[in-house]
Protein backbone atom coordinates (compact mmCIF):
# COMPACT_ATOMS: atom_id res chain seq x y z
CA UNK A 1 0.00 0.00 0.00
CA UNK A 2 3.53 2.06 -0.21
CA UNK A 3 1.97 3.90 -3.25
CA UNK A 4 -1.03 5.20 -1.74
CA UNK A 5 0.47 7.14 0.96
CA UNK A 6 0.60 10.46 -0.17
CA UNK A 7 -0.59 12.37 -2.78
CA UNK A 8 1.51 13.08 -5.92
CA UNK A 9 2.14 16.41 -5.89
CA UNK A 10 1.02 19.52 -3.86
CA UNK A 11 -2.64 19.33 -2.94
CA UNK A 12 -4.56 22.72 -4.25
CA UNK A 13 -8.02 23.82 -2.78
CA UNK A 14 -10.32 24.26 -5.60
CA UNK A 15 -12.34 26.69 -2.69
CA UNK A 16 -9.06 29.00 -2.48
CA UNK A 17 -9.14 29.05 -6.22
CA UNK A 18 -12.11 29.89 -6.75
CA UNK A 19 -12.34 33.06 -3.92
CA UNK A 20 -8.93 33.85 -5.61
CA UNK A 21 -10.98 35.84 -8.07
CA UNK A 22 -9.43 34.74 -11.06
CA UNK A 23 -11.23 34.31 -14.71
CA UNK A 24 -9.45 31.62 -16.11
CA UNK A 25 -8.96 28.20 -14.97
CA UNK A 26 -5.59 26.55 -14.29
CA UNK A 27 -5.07 23.92 -17.31
CA UNK A 28 -5.05 21.19 -14.90
CA UNK A 29 -8.50 21.45 -14.49
CA UNK A 30 -10.06 21.74 -18.45
CA UNK A 31 -11.07 18.65 -19.63
CA UNK A 32 -10.64 17.62 -22.94
CA UNK A 33 -13.29 18.73 -25.80
CA UNK A 34 -15.11 15.43 -25.34
CA UNK A 35 -15.70 15.51 -21.25
CA UNK A 36 -16.71 19.25 -21.64
CA UNK A 37 -20.49 19.88 -21.05
CA UNK A 38 -22.92 21.98 -23.07
CA UNK A 39 -23.32 25.42 -21.19
CA UNK A 40 -26.28 27.55 -21.64
CA UNK A 41 -25.02 30.49 -19.90
CA UNK A 42 -28.43 32.48 -19.55
CA UNK A 43 -28.96 29.81 -17.04
CA UNK A 44 -25.89 30.95 -14.92
CA UNK A 45 -24.16 27.73 -16.09
CA UNK A 46 -26.80 24.96 -15.57
CA UNK A 47 -26.65 22.34 -18.82
CA UNK A 48 -29.79 22.39 -21.38
CA UNK A 49 -28.81 19.07 -22.38
CA UNK A 50 -31.99 16.84 -22.59
CA UNK A 51 -33.95 19.75 -20.74
CA UNK A 52 -37.37 17.77 -20.85
CA UNK A 53 -36.69 14.64 -18.89
CA UNK A 54 -35.63 13.65 -15.69
CA UNK A 55 -35.28 10.79 -13.80
CA UNK A 56 -38.26 8.79 -12.24
CA UNK A 57 -40.02 10.18 -9.10
CA UNK A 58 -40.97 7.12 -6.67
CA UNK A 59 -43.21 7.93 -3.49
CA UNK A 60 -41.96 5.81 -0.80
CA UNK A 61 -45.05 6.39 1.25
CA UNK A 62 -45.79 3.40 3.31
CA UNK A 63 -42.32 1.46 3.24
CA UNK A 64 -41.22 0.88 6.90
CA UNK A 65 -38.54 -1.00 8.71
CA UNK A 66 -40.78 -3.83 8.89
CA UNK A 67 -43.43 -3.14 5.96
CA UNK A 68 -42.08 -3.88 2.37
CA UNK A 69 -45.04 -3.78 0.61
CA UNK A 70 -45.55 -1.01 -1.45
CA UNK A 71 -48.58 -0.58 -4.15
CA UNK A 72 -47.70 -3.12 -7.52
CA UNK A 73 -47.39 0.55 -9.65
CA UNK A 74 -44.69 1.85 -7.05
CA UNK A 75 -42.89 -1.71 -6.82
CA UNK A 76 -42.88 -1.83 -10.92
CA UNK A 77 -41.67 2.33 -11.25
CA UNK A 78 -38.85 1.40 -8.77
CA UNK A 79 -37.59 -1.83 -11.05
CA UNK A 80 -38.18 -0.37 -14.19
CA UNK A 81 -35.77 2.38 -12.29
CA UNK A 82 -33.21 -0.16 -11.27
CA UNK A 83 -33.16 -2.10 -14.48
CA UNK A 84 -33.05 1.21 -17.31
CA UNK A 85 -31.97 4.48 -15.66
CA UNK A 86 -29.88 3.49 -12.56
CA UNK A 87 -30.95 6.34 -10.52
CA UNK A 88 -34.26 7.44 -9.23
CA UNK A 89 -35.57 9.96 -6.92
CA UNK A 90 -37.40 9.44 -3.76
CA UNK A 91 -40.18 11.04 -1.60
CA UNK A 92 -42.02 10.48 1.44
CA UNK A 93 -38.91 8.41 2.39
CA UNK A 94 -39.21 8.30 6.05
CA UNK A 95 -36.39 10.61 6.87
CA UNK A 96 -37.08 14.12 8.18
CA UNK A 97 -36.57 17.35 5.94
CA UNK A 98 -35.66 19.64 8.88
CA UNK A 99 -32.66 16.71 9.55
CA UNK A 100 -32.04 16.57 5.67
CA UNK A 101 -31.51 20.64 5.50
CA UNK A 102 -29.51 20.52 8.86
CA UNK A 103 -26.95 18.31 7.17
CA UNK A 104 -26.88 20.05 3.92
CA UNK A 105 -26.19 23.36 5.90
CA UNK A 106 -23.98 21.91 8.46
CA UNK A 107 -21.36 20.83 5.88
CA UNK A 108 -21.88 23.95 3.98
CA UNK A 109 -20.86 26.09 6.77
CA UNK A 110 -17.72 23.59 7.33
CA UNK A 111 -16.46 24.40 3.66
CA UNK A 112 -16.65 28.30 4.94
CA UNK A 113 -14.42 27.82 7.87
CA UNK A 114 -11.25 29.18 7.68
CA UNK A 115 -8.51 27.37 5.54
CA UNK A 116 -6.43 26.50 8.25
CA UNK A 117 -8.96 24.50 10.42
CA UNK A 118 -9.74 22.70 7.40
CA UNK A 119 -6.57 21.89 6.47
CA UNK A 120 -6.77 19.58 10.33
CA UNK A 121 -8.50 17.14 8.63
CA UNK A 122 -6.96 17.03 4.75
CA UNK A 123 -6.73 13.84 3.93
CA UNK A 124 -4.36 10.87 2.13
CA UNK A 125 -5.05 8.49 -0.69
CA UNK A 126 -4.36 5.81 1.92
CA UNK A 127 -7.61 5.67 3.08
CA UNK A 128 -9.33 9.34 1.66
CA UNK A 129 -10.80 10.28 4.91
CA UNK A 130 -11.12 13.67 5.81
CA UNK A 131 -10.82 16.92 3.66
CA UNK A 132 -9.80 16.01 0.25
CA UNK A 133 -9.48 18.14 -3.46
CA UNK A 134 -8.53 15.23 -5.75
CA UNK A 135 -9.50 11.31 -6.68
CA UNK A 136 -7.35 9.33 -7.91
CA UNK A 137 -2.88 9.25 -7.73
CA UNK A 138 -2.00 9.74 -11.16
CA UNK A 139 0.82 12.25 -11.33
CA UNK A 140 -0.11 15.43 -14.17
CA UNK A 141 -3.83 13.83 -14.14
CA UNK A 142 -6.68 16.54 -15.57
CA UNK A 143 -8.62 17.36 -11.73
CA UNK A 144 -12.32 17.91 -11.04
CA UNK A 145 -13.53 21.25 -9.98
CA UNK A 146 -14.41 20.39 -6.34
CA UNK A 147 -13.26 20.00 -2.91
CA UNK A 148 -14.96 16.87 -0.64
CA UNK A 149 -14.72 15.57 3.16
CA UNK A 150 -14.69 11.86 2.91
CA UNK A 151 -15.78 9.65 6.35
CA UNK A 152 -16.40 6.45 7.26
CA UNK A 153 -19.22 5.91 9.33
CA UNK A 154 -20.02 1.75 9.40
CA UNK A 155 -18.37 -0.52 10.49
CA UNK A 156 -17.85 0.82 13.52
CA UNK A 157 -13.99 -0.29 13.55
CA UNK A 158 -13.64 2.30 11.25
CA UNK A 159 -16.28 5.14 12.92
CA UNK A 160 -13.34 7.85 14.42
CA UNK A 161 -15.04 10.70 15.70
CA UNK A 162 -11.88 12.24 15.57
CA UNK A 163 -11.58 12.08 11.93
CA UNK A 164 -14.79 13.98 11.80
CA UNK A 165 -15.17 17.81 12.01
CA UNK A 166 -15.13 19.19 15.40
CA UNK A 167 -16.73 22.45 13.76
CA UNK A 168 -19.35 23.83 13.25
CA UNK A 169 -21.09 23.05 16.35
CA UNK A 170 -23.02 19.95 16.83
CA UNK A 171 -21.56 19.04 13.31
CA UNK A 172 -20.87 15.35 14.81
CA UNK A 173 -24.21 14.77 16.57
CA UNK A 174 -25.51 15.80 13.01
CA UNK A 175 -23.36 13.50 11.41
CA UNK A 176 -24.43 10.51 13.55
CA UNK A 177 -27.93 11.23 13.29
CA UNK A 178 -27.99 11.45 9.59
CA UNK A 179 -25.84 8.51 9.09
CA UNK A 180 -28.24 6.75 11.48
CA UNK A 181 -30.90 7.58 9.17
CA UNK A 182 -29.83 6.11 6.00
CA UNK A 183 -28.37 3.34 7.11
CA UNK A 184 -32.31 2.22 7.60
CA UNK A 185 -33.57 3.89 4.42
CA UNK A 186 -30.57 1.61 2.88
CA UNK A 187 -31.87 -1.27 4.51
CA UNK A 188 -35.79 -0.75 3.09
CA UNK A 189 -35.09 0.14 -0.05
CA UNK A 190 -32.59 -3.09 -0.63
CA UNK A 191 -35.35 -5.18 0.56
CA UNK A 192 -37.70 -3.78 -2.23
CA UNK A 193 -34.41 -4.41 -4.72
CA UNK A 194 -34.44 -8.20 -3.42
CA UNK A 195 -37.94 -8.18 -4.30
CA UNK A 196 -37.89 -6.91 -7.33
CA UNK A 197 -35.65 -9.40 -8.75
CA UNK A 198 -37.57 -12.42 -7.29
CA UNK A 199 -35.57 -13.00 -4.48
CA UNK A 200 -36.57 -13.12 -0.37
CA UNK A 201 -36.50 -9.56 1.08
CA UNK A 202 -32.88 -10.31 2.70
CA UNK A 203 -31.02 -12.07 -0.21
CA UNK A 204 -29.19 -8.68 -1.08
CA UNK A 205 -28.38 -7.94 2.35
CA UNK A 206 -27.39 -10.88 3.09
CA UNK A 207 -24.84 -11.00 0.09
CA UNK A 208 -23.44 -7.59 1.99
CA UNK A 209 -22.92 -9.40 5.26
CA UNK A 210 -26.31 -8.88 6.38
CA UNK A 211 -25.98 -5.94 9.85
CA UNK A 212 -21.84 -6.27 8.97
CA UNK A 213 -22.05 -3.80 6.12
CA UNK A 214 -19.67 -0.44 5.74
CA UNK A 215 -20.97 2.85 5.21
CA UNK A 216 -19.25 6.19 4.40
CA UNK A 217 -20.38 9.59 3.60
CA UNK A 218 -19.14 12.10 1.13
CA UNK A 219 -19.55 15.44 0.72
CA UNK A 220 -19.30 17.56 -2.30
CA UNK A 221 -18.31 21.60 -2.26
CA UNK A 222 -18.29 22.84 -5.84
CA UNK A 223 -17.20 26.23 -5.80
CA UNK A 224 -18.08 28.70 -8.02
CA UNK A 225 -15.97 28.38 -11.67
CA UNK A 226 -15.49 31.27 -14.16
CA UNK A 227 -15.22 28.63 -17.25
CA UNK A 228 -17.84 25.85 -16.35
CA UNK A 229 -18.06 24.87 -20.01
CA UNK A 230 -14.25 24.14 -20.18
CA UNK A 231 -14.14 21.63 -16.86
CA UNK A 232 -16.52 19.45 -14.36
CA UNK A 233 -16.87 19.07 -10.73
CA UNK A 234 -16.58 15.36 -11.03
CA UNK A 235 -15.87 13.38 -13.55
CA UNK A 236 -17.78 10.85 -15.56
CA UNK A 237 -17.98 7.67 -13.28
CA UNK A 238 -20.31 4.75 -12.10
CA UNK A 239 -20.47 4.28 -8.11
CA UNK A 240 -17.95 1.45 -6.74
CA UNK A 241 -20.30 0.69 -3.93
CA UNK A 242 -23.46 -1.44 -3.71
CA UNK A 243 -25.87 1.55 -3.29
CA UNK A 244 -26.11 5.77 -2.92
CA UNK A 245 -28.07 7.97 -1.75
CA UNK A 246 -27.62 11.96 -2.45
CA UNK A 247 -28.70 14.37 -0.71
CA UNK A 248 -28.42 17.22 -3.92
CA UNK A 249 -28.48 21.31 -3.42
CA UNK A 250 -31.53 22.07 -3.22
CA UNK A 251 -30.63 25.67 -5.14
CA UNK A 252 -28.26 24.52 -7.76
CA UNK A 253 -28.52 21.33 -10.29
CA UNK A 254 -25.55 19.95 -11.14
CA UNK A 255 -25.53 16.07 -11.14
CA UNK A 256 -26.18 14.95 -15.08
CA UNK A 257 -26.94 10.86 -15.68
CA UNK A 258 -25.77 9.87 -18.88
CA UNK A 259 -28.92 7.85 -20.74
CA UNK A 260 -29.31 6.85 -24.21
CA UNK A 261 -26.01 8.67 -25.07
CA UNK A 262 -27.50 11.98 -23.87
CA UNK A 263 -26.61 13.63 -20.88
CA UNK A 264 -30.08 14.52 -18.41
CA UNK A 265 -29.27 16.93 -15.74
CA UNK A 266 -31.32 16.10 -12.76
CA UNK A 267 -33.87 18.38 -11.10
CA UNK A 268 -34.27 17.49 -7.64
CA UNK A 269 -38.07 17.47 -5.75
CA UNK A 270 -38.08 19.10 -2.99
CA UNK A 271 -36.72 17.14 0.39
CA UNK A 272 -36.22 14.09 -2.10
CA UNK A 273 -33.30 11.78 -1.67
CA UNK A 274 -31.83 10.41 -5.52
CA UNK A 275 -30.52 7.01 -5.30
CA UNK A 276 -28.55 5.26 -7.63
CA UNK A 277 -27.52 1.49 -8.43
CA UNK A 278 -23.80 1.17 -7.48
CA UNK A 279 -21.48 -1.15 -9.03
CA UNK A 280 -21.53 -4.13 -6.22
CA UNK A 281 -25.82 -4.23 -7.20
CA UNK A 282 -25.19 -4.40 -10.95
CA UNK A 283 -22.42 -7.67 -10.02
CA UNK A 284 -24.97 -8.71 -7.45
CA UNK A 285 -28.46 -9.13 -9.73
CA UNK A 286 -25.90 -10.27 -12.34
CA UNK A 287 -26.39 -7.07 -14.69
CA UNK A 288 -30.18 -7.28 -14.33
CA UNK A 289 -29.84 -3.57 -12.12
CA UNK A 290 -27.68 -1.03 -14.16
CA UNK A 291 -25.08 1.39 -12.71
CA UNK A 292 -24.98 4.30 -14.77
CA UNK A 293 -22.32 7.17 -15.64
CA UNK A 294 -22.78 10.41 -14.22
CA UNK A 295 -21.13 13.46 -13.63
CA UNK A 296 -21.45 16.97 -12.30
CA UNK A 297 -21.54 20.13 -13.63
CA UNK A 298 -20.51 23.35 -12.00
CA UNK A 299 -21.96 26.95 -12.03
CA UNK A 300 -20.12 30.47 -12.47
CA UNK A 301 -22.95 31.84 -10.35
CA UNK A 302 -23.01 29.75 -7.31
CA UNK A 303 -21.72 27.17 -5.19
CA UNK A 304 -22.87 23.67 -4.55
CA UNK A 305 -23.13 20.99 -1.99
CA UNK A 306 -24.53 17.63 -1.86
CA UNK A 307 -23.95 14.59 0.26
CA UNK A 308 -23.56 11.23 -1.34
CA UNK A 309 -24.16 8.93 1.84
CA UNK A 310 -22.49 5.17 -0.31
CA UNK A 311 -24.35 1.93 1.16
CA UNK A 312 -22.13 -0.47 0.64
CA UNK A 313 -21.10 -3.96 1.04
CA UNK A 314 -18.69 -5.88 3.83
CA UNK A 315 -15.34 -5.20 2.54
CA UNK A 316 -13.66 -8.61 2.66
CA UNK A 317 -16.21 -11.12 1.42
CA UNK A 318 -16.77 -11.58 -2.36
CA UNK A 319 -19.77 -10.16 -4.17
CA UNK A 320 -20.12 -12.17 -7.42
CA UNK A 321 -23.63 -12.51 -8.58
CA UNK A 322 -26.60 -14.53 -6.49
CA UNK A 323 -27.23 -18.20 -7.51
CA UNK A 324 -30.88 -17.77 -7.78
CA UNK A 325 -30.19 -15.13 -11.19
CA UNK A 326 -27.08 -17.35 -12.95
CA UNK A 327 -27.96 -19.71 -15.40
CA UNK A 328 -27.34 -21.71 -18.67
CA UNK A 329 -28.78 -18.99 -20.78
CA UNK A 330 -27.77 -16.41 -18.71
CA UNK A 331 -24.17 -17.21 -16.85
CA UNK A 332 -22.28 -14.89 -14.22
CA UNK A 333 -20.88 -12.35 -16.07
CA UNK A 334 -18.35 -11.32 -12.62
CA UNK A 335 -15.99 -13.20 -11.29
CA UNK A 336 -16.03 -12.78 -7.37
CA UNK A 337 -13.95 -10.10 -5.39
CA UNK A 338 -14.25 -8.46 -2.82
CA UNK A 339 -15.27 -5.16 -2.44
CA UNK A 340 -11.48 -4.00 -0.82
CA UNK A 341 -9.65 -5.34 -3.82
CA UNK A 342 -12.77 -3.55 -6.02
CA UNK A 343 -12.22 -0.04 -4.35
CA UNK A 344 -8.60 -0.17 -3.99
CA UNK A 345 -8.97 -0.82 -7.87
CA UNK A 346 -10.87 2.58 -8.11
CA UNK A 347 -8.50 4.20 -5.94
CA UNK A 348 -5.50 3.82 -8.10
CA UNK A 349 -7.20 4.43 -11.34
CA UNK A 350 -9.81 7.52 -9.87
CA UNK A 351 -13.16 8.09 -11.84
CA UNK A 352 -13.18 6.38 -15.42
CA UNK A 353 -17.11 6.33 -16.65
CA UNK A 354 -18.06 2.54 -16.77
CA UNK A 355 -15.19 1.09 -17.70
CA UNK A 356 -14.00 -0.16 -14.62
CA UNK A 357 -16.92 -2.85 -13.75
CA UNK A 358 -16.92 -3.60 -17.26
CA UNK A 359 -13.54 -4.78 -17.57
CA UNK A 360 -14.21 -7.11 -14.86
CA UNK A 361 -17.02 -9.25 -17.08
CA UNK A 362 -15.49 -12.71 -17.49
CA UNK A 363 -14.13 -13.38 -20.53
CA UNK A 364 -16.08 -16.43 -21.65
CA UNK A 365 -18.99 -14.16 -20.30
CA UNK A 366 -21.09 -12.23 -23.51
CA UNK A 367 -20.75 -8.51 -22.56
CA UNK A 368 -23.98 -6.67 -23.39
Amino acid sequence: MNNLQEWPEPIIRVQSLSESGLEMIPDRYVKPLSDRPIINRSEGGNSEVAADVNIPLIDLTGLTDDETELPPTTMDGISSACREWGFFQVVNHGVSPSLMDRARETWRSFFHLPMEIKQSYANSPKTYEGYGSRLGIEKGAILDWSDYYFLHYLPLSLKDYNKWPASPDSCREVIDEYGKELVKLGGRIMKVLSVNLGLEQDRLQNAFGGDNLGACLRINFYPKCPQPDLTLGLSSHSDPGGLTILLPDHQVPGLQVRRDGRWITVKPAPHAFIVNIGDQVQVLSNANYKSVEHRVIVNSGMERVSLAFFYNPKSDIPIKPVEELVSEEKPALYPPMTFDEYRLFIRLNGPKGKSQVESLKSPRCPCD
